[in-house]
């Protein structure tokens, strides 16, 4: 008897484990399923998404305010569509706010950082963000670099 309950104790210790490990995966992956809420849609479009995700995370002053729903090409424009959901609690960014694709590191995730602009009218649902910064990619860079092909100033 002494053993089954030994048994059963460590299969139940080894359960909330596999369990626990689970849960931190999730939260880490940012495939959790909990919203912080409600939201509005905020639209941009970048000449280079190189790299960014759907569910990749919207961030202003480090942080988290959102994250992206979809990227698209656009057809018309040839260029990355990307939808956001920002939280509605943020809900005084201003129309001219620049979002800009940057990089966690030197070769980590992509995600979008929102500079807060000057101007009085606010984004609202479904408006778009005009003043986009594209993705910085590291091996147009390296190959400007070997080519010498980057321009200074002198």
């Amino acid at each position: 008897m002494r053993t089954r309950t030994l048994e059963l104790t460590v299969g139940l210790f080894i359960l909330i484990g596999v369990l626990a490990l689970v849960v931190l995966a999730l939260r880490v992956s940012g495939l959790s399923s909990t919203t912080s809420g409600d939201t509005y849609r905020v639209y941009a479009h970048f000449d280079n998404v190189a790299g960014l995700t759907p569910r990749a995370k919207v961030t202003m002053a480090g942080v988290t305010i959102g994250q992206v729903t979809s990227i698209q090409f656009d057809k018309n424009r040839y260029t990355g569509f990307v939808e956001m959901a920002i939280s509605s609690d943020v809900d005084t960014l201003p129309a001219d706010s620049t979002a800009s694709i940057v990089t966690a590191g030197l070769l980590g995730e992509k995600y979008v950082g929102i500079s807060v602009g000057g101007e009085d009218d606010l984004l609202a649902d479904g408006d778009e963000i005009h003043d986009t910064q594209s993705a910085l990619v590291l091996e147009e860079l390296i190959g400007r670099f070997l080519l010498n092909t980057v321009s200074t100033d002198d």
